[in-house]
């Protein structure tokens, strides 16, 4: 008669481990749940294959998004770049699209993710540093000066300004004479987020939510090819939250945004099709492959059950991936190169549409264009030569896995049927709750590295004495001068008269509900400044203020 798993642990583990104990008294996940030694059939006594997994394509999603999956097309290597101005990471996206990279990720400096122009007294000191500065069309035309617009998708992580950068990237499109039904690409546009765990702000939720909607409703008729918005659970990660904690506010967020768009008309199965979902990557290797395929299972039940969705593609979640930056460490930084390959490989194993791998120099510098290449030459090293993109799901089926998977699942429902108590995640916004809990866990995590119930390599153990720094990448200090030339230029060279009566249009727009996007492309095209478009805006609607949550 065979074992089960109960005995097994009675009898030989039972033995094993009272003459050599385990060397922790506690394994558990990213939740502080346990995990258990061994995971056999009783783990999945009452699963259901069809229910659980069913197949690639086909709802409920778990095992991929499309039948084919990586056999088909490998997930688009979209490496994350951008700095200084415009030219400089033009020629950095250049350099990555010659090493095989294909699809561009354009970061933006701190100003222009606030709606503040390379002049403004706020930008001094920031231009250029963590992101590229955009200011005007000319930027833009300088940033994708060369690039064939129709042919590579553009993923552009920007929020608060997220509708005008999107201005600034049609009107580029347009210069180029490109047709915009075949323009491809992602703007992050996630506002909700940015209140919870990032701080990019400018406005109060509710205008930005309109923002958002005006987005929704113009690229529908206009540009079909773009996802109007990437909702991001990588900066909550980031900021501590748990693997369950990500999913939960982060479809939460979904929910709100989808809402606000059935409020103005649109039906769900019009737009939900171009939803896209952004996933950080962590160093739990399993939970992370069962927090993904989680992800499909639950947003496809949403889709059906809330949404009554009848169309396949707007029940999927299509997601980006980016292995996790808060996992970098300064110390002994080419430890984050073994972080980095096996965070990426979580990500293909667990069915990501899109990658980034950031580069073992990141938790010093902005990345140099040798360890950048080496980052990308890490997901062709995964796609083409590991063998883990031969099979569809290849992990499915495991006891352990199947197990993890549902359980991830089971503690994200859990915290969306708290957030639908309190009233939705806008609400838990303005009450702190979502804040609160990551707050909480992220203190958790941090008591267990100081406790060293979670060891991490080079930091609280297995540290060395010397401090060895690559060579950094450094941006030039003289670039916010320069840029503030480059602007004085501009003013004085286009239709200030045609500026100032757009400005005055996109006020008028503000107070009342006319859709925003032709008012930005519009005003993009006569060179007004993302700057002078956001103090109107700022003027009308206000700035935000945190929530305290303690």
């Amino acid at each position: 008669m065979s074992k089960s798993t109960q005995e097994w642990l009675e009898t030989t583990w039972g033995k094993a481990t009272a003459r050599f104990p385990q060397r922790r008294p506690k394994f558990e996940s990213s939740s502080g749940a346990d995990v258990d030694p061994l995971y056999g059939p009783e783990a999945l006594a009452e699963w259901n294959y069809h229910e659980k997994l069913g197949f690639p394509g086909e709802f409920p999603f778990t095992r991929g998004v499309q039948p084919t999956m990586y056999r088909g097309r490998l997930w688009t290597m979209r490496q994350y770049a951008g700095f200084a101005d415009a030219e400089e990471s033009n020629r950095r996206y250049k350099f990555l699209l010659e090493q095989g990279q294909t699809g561009l990720s354009v970061a933006f400096d701190l100003p222009t993710q606030i709606g503040y122009d390379s002049d403004s007294p706020e930008a001094e000191g920031e231009v250029g540093k963590v992101g590229v500065a955009i200011s005007s069309l000319e930027d833009m035309e300088t940033l994708t000066n060369g690039i064939p617009m129709e042919k590579i998708t553009t993923s552009m992580t920007i929020n608060a300004t997220g509708p005008i950068l999107l201005a600034l990237y049609v009107a580029a499109a347009k210069k180029q004479g490109a047709d915009l039904s075949k323009i491809g690409g992602t703007i992050q546009n996630d506002i909700l987020k940015e209140y919870i765990a990032r701080g990019t702000y400018i406005y109060p939720p509710r205008p930005s939510l309109r923002l958002i909607t005006d987005t929704f409703a113009w690229c529908k008729d206009n540009l079909p090819e773009w996802n109007t918005i990437s909702i991001s659970g990588y900066h909550m990660r980031e900021a501590g939250c748990t693997a369950a904690q990500e999913l939960a506010f982060t479809f939460a967020d979904a929910i709100e945004y989808v809402d606000a768009a059935l409020k103005v008309g649109m039906q769900f199965d019009e737009f939900g099709g171009r939803l896209a979902f952004f996933w950080a990557c962590h160093s739990n290797f399993l939970e992370e492959v069962a927090k993904f395929r989680a992800s499909r299972r639950i947003w496809a039940k949403i889709a059906k059950e809330r949404y009554q969705s009848k169309d396949p593609r707007a029940q999927m979640v299509r997601f980006h991936t980016q292995t996790g930056g808060a996992t970098l460490t300064a110390q002994q930084p080419l430890n984050n190169l073994v972080r980095t390959t096996l965070q990426a490989m979580s990500a293909v194993l667990g069915g990501t549409q899109s990658l980034h791998t950031n580069s073992y120099d990141e938790a010093l510098a902005l990345p140099t264009e040798e360890s950048v290449e080496l980052a990308l030459r890490t997901q062709q090293i995964i796609a083409f030569e590991s063998g883990v993109a031969d099979t569809i799901d290849p992990l499915a089926g495991s006891y352990y896995i199947e197990a993890l998977t549902d359980r991830v699942e089971a503690e994200a429902w859990a915290y969306l049927s708290r957030i639908e108590d309190i009233g939705g995640a806008l609400i838990g916004i303005e009450q702190g709750f979502q804040q609160r809990e990551i707050q909480e866990s992220a203190y958790r995590l941090q008591k267990m590295t100081e406790t060293k119930d979670r060891i991490v390599v080079g930091v609280n153990d297995f540290v060395t004495d010397s401090m060895v720094e690559p060579d950094l990448m450094r941006v030039d200090p003289t670039l916010g001068k320069r840029r503030a030339q480059q602007l004085a230029a501009l003013r004085k060279r286009r239709d200030n008269a045609n500026v100032e009566r757009i400005l005055g249009r996109i006020r008028e727009a503000a107070r009342g509900d006319e859709n925003t996007m032709p008012l930005f492309i519009e005003a993009v095209e006569a060179y007004t400044t993302v700057g002078e478009i956001c103090t109107v805006l700022r003027e009308e609607w206000g700035e935000y203020q945190e929530v305290m949550t303690i």
